[in-house]
Formats: C-alpha cells, structure tokens, sequence
C-alpha cells in the first residue's frame, strides 16, 4: 500500500496500490459479507466500490459530496469484510480515515456534527460531564417524564426520531459502578492473576450490572483486580467516527494510567473497547513518546473469553440446564478475530445446551452510534439477525458487547422472542451462582 498526500487536504491515508484495487474488482469475496451491499445490491455501497470511492477522491478525481460523505456514514464498519479478504486489505482503517478527513474539512450533517461534537467529544470523553448527563437523563427515566411523554404520545408528535431513541437508548444505572469499589479488589483465598479492569465510559453508567458481574468471574478465578479511578473512555467511539485527534487524547491517558500498575491482563468486556486498545500502537504509531508504550499495553488486552478460555474455566458445582446461542459481536468476531474461545467456554460448561446461531457474524446493525444515526437501516439488518434468533429458539442469547445486547433486545421485543439476551459474564456468574 502507498499512502497519498493530495492538496485537496484528504491526506495521512494509507491508500491501496492500483494493482490491489485491480484485484479488489477482480475478486469480490467481501461481497456477500456485506450487510449494506446486501441490502442494496450497488456496488458503491460495497467494502470494494468504498475503497475505489476513497481513492477517487483521495486522488482528486471525484469531489468529497453528499453522495460519498453518505456512502462513508451508511458503512457500518463491521469489518467483516477484512475477514474474508484475501488481500488483507486495512478497510476499516480506510473508512474511519475518510470519515476523520470529512470532519476535517467540517462536511459533517449539522445534525451529525452536533452529535459527535457534543456526545462523543465533550460528553464521553470527560468522565465528570459523562456522569451529570446520566444523571439528567436517570431523572427523566425514573422520575415519571419519560412515562408521561410515553402515554401521550408527545415524543412521537414532537419527534419520530426522539421516540425511537427512547426504544434503542440503554437505561441509566441508579449508582455508577466506579463509585461502588475501591481501586484494587482481591479473591477470598490465593491470588493467581493480577489484572486491570476497563470500566468504560457507557458500560460505567448504564452497564454497571455486566461489569460487577465480570468482577465476581474474575475473584472466582483468584484474581487480583485493579480499576484504575483515573482511567477514561477508550476512544473507539470517537475513532470509528473519524474522531483521531480525541482518540488519540483518550489512548494517551490510559496508556499512563494502566502503565502504573505491574498487570497480567487488562480486561475487557466490551468488544469496541477491547479491538480499540488492541489498537492503541495503530493510532499512536507517529508518536515517539508514546509508541513502544502503546504496544505494550495492547498486548496485555484480553476479553473476558480470551482471558477465561487462557487460564481455563472452573467447572461449576450444578448443571446449567438451559439452550444456549452465541452471537459474535463484529469487533470481537472480525477486529480481535476472538471466536472459538467463547464457544468452547460454553460448551464445556455441565449441562448447558449449545445451539449455533445461523450468520452468528452478521453484524446486528448497532455499529456505535449507528442505529442512533441511521435508524432505519439498522432496523433492516436487525431483521436478518433477528430471523435466525427466531430458528435458534434459546432461551439464552449470549453477546459479549453493550451495543449488541441493547440491539437484540429491542429485536426481541419486536418480535415477541422470550429469549434472555445476557452478556457471557453475566451467564456465568449464574452458572456459578456467585
């Protein structure tokens, strides 16, 4: 690949070569991999005909226009396609690039501007501002406003779009997780691992269930656990929507946070958080100061399956007696390219029931922010997730990903499926009764 530097200001992209694209066309095995290809059949809103856009405009030979600002934005960035391509082609890297040169040259929806600017840049990014927006939006959950709004329909009148927000957004936690433990948690008995915790951005303040839940699956595997006060958001939020300056920020004060502590691990249980410090050498490979230490933290990033499936799963004292499917969330499945671990942690537990779920891949249409931005296009991909759920028929669905589990429930909802969708650390603090 060769990165190209154009005058038009869409620059520091690393650019397939001619040949690769030649082949790209030639090849086509992303294709059927595609959610918004298959959705549309035209070549412009494939992995390929996006790369051809990209040079194009790269190469100033097409204008940065609606049309192609759309192409970038209808992308779920799923990365399924860098799964099946043969060339090893960095899509994703690609269409989070083009997407940093649309806000750049500030071509941004006003609407979509408004959105990245306030939520991802001012709100997740600083934990304080984080915690009073949820603490705003707790009172209007639970006080009685969002009922009323409800019954009388106002949010619908006013809104369509506020309406379905409401139907998509997670629910605030009464108490934030990082305000409920001390900094280090230790095992009742031997202490095998010493490891960090990610308590994340949204996972601290509408999650805090999954990741208590994460916490007690580690002290039952003799883990010392270490949750950094000052840590932040990772930064994927801000990355897949073109955001690196912030992104970078973010990396940099976890990457001086977590560094402090002597770790086996640093554990995730979000699969955006875990691709994206996976990631944390990409996005600083310009910075000298930070480089080596980036890499080094990347690789002590584990999920929760990975780690679990390294160390080995304790065997539960009773059967789980219940069917079980898996859902592969797409930065778990196609970033961290983690797939056969969270299998074999189910199947080897006594008694559980396991049921491969058709398309298990395919992403669900959450993407981020994407069912808030693009709502009817990720209802659509929902749909095909949702069919195969149906002939699954268990009475768990297990996704290690918030965005996942918010999107099949709301599926679920819809379609009158019974089946509990749960995190994998929350189907195990079950299966220990801990």
């Amino acid at each position: 690949m060769s990165e190209i530097r154009h005058s038009n200001g869409f620059h520091g992209i690393d650019i397939p070569s001619d040949d690769i694209i030649t082949n790209c066309m030639h090849c086509g095995l992303c294709l059927p991999t595609c959610p918004t290809y298959a959705l549309t059949g035209r070549e412009k809103s494939s992995p390929r005909g996006r790369i051809r856009l990209i040079k194009s405009v790269a190469e100033g030979k097409l204008e940065m226009s609606n049309g192609f600002i759309d192409e970038m934005n209808f992308c779920l960035d799923c990365q399924a396609c860098e799964t099946a391509c043969p060339a090893g082609v960095k899509y994703g890297s690609l269409v989070e690039s083009a997407r940093n040169q649309i806000r750049l040259q500030d071509k941004q929806s006003f609407g979509e501007s408004v959105l990245k600017k306030f939520f991802l840049r001012n709100v997740l990014s600083n934990p304080r501002q984080l915690k009073f927006v949820a603490r705003m939006l707790w009172i209007y959950q639970n006080l009685g406003v969002e009922s009323i709004l409800k019954k009388l329909g106002i949010a619908r009148l006013l809104t369509p779009k506020l309406a379905r927000l409401q139907e998509i957004s997670p629910r605030i936690d009464p108490q934030f997780f990082d305000e409920q433990h001390p900094e280090v948690i230790r095992p009742t008995g031997t202490v095998k691992h010493r490891v960090g915790f990610l308590s994340g951005c949204v996972m601290n303040v509408a999650f805090s269930q999954i990741n208590e839940d994460t916490i007690k699956v580690l002290l039952h595997h003799s883990c010392e656990v270490i949750i950094p006060k000052q840590q932040v958001c990772c930064g994927s939020l801000q990355a897949h929507n073109g955001d690196f300056d912030v992104a970078r920020e973010l990396a940099k004060k976890n990457i001086d946070i977590f560094s402090e502590y002597e770790l086996d691990a640093i554990i995730m249980n979000s699969a955006g958080c875990g691709a994206m410090m996976k990631e944390y050498g990409h996005y600083l490979q310009d910075d000298a100061e930070y480089l080596t230490k980036a890499k080094l933290i990347a690789s002590k990033v584990k999920d929760i399956s990975e780690f679990l499936f390294d160390i080995g799963l304790k065997p539960a004292t009773d059967a789980f007696r219940h069917k079980v499917t898996y859902h592969d969330a797409c930065h778990l499945v196609h970033s961290q390219k983690i797939s056969a671990q969270p299998r074999s942690l189910l199947k080897s537990i006594s008694g559980l029931e396991y049921v491969e779920l058709n398309e298990a891949s395919w992403c669900c249409g959450s993407a981020g922010i994407y069912n808030v931005v693009r709502y009817e296009d990720s209802m659509k991909i929902l749909e095909r997730k949702m069919e195969n759920i149906e002939i699954a028929n268990a009475e768990y669905i297990v996704a290690n990903n918030p965005g996942c589990l918010l999107q099949i429930e709301h599926g679920c909802r819809q379609h009158s499926v019974q089946s509990k969708v749960v995190h994998l650390s929350t189907l195990l603090k079950e299966v220990y009764q801990i």
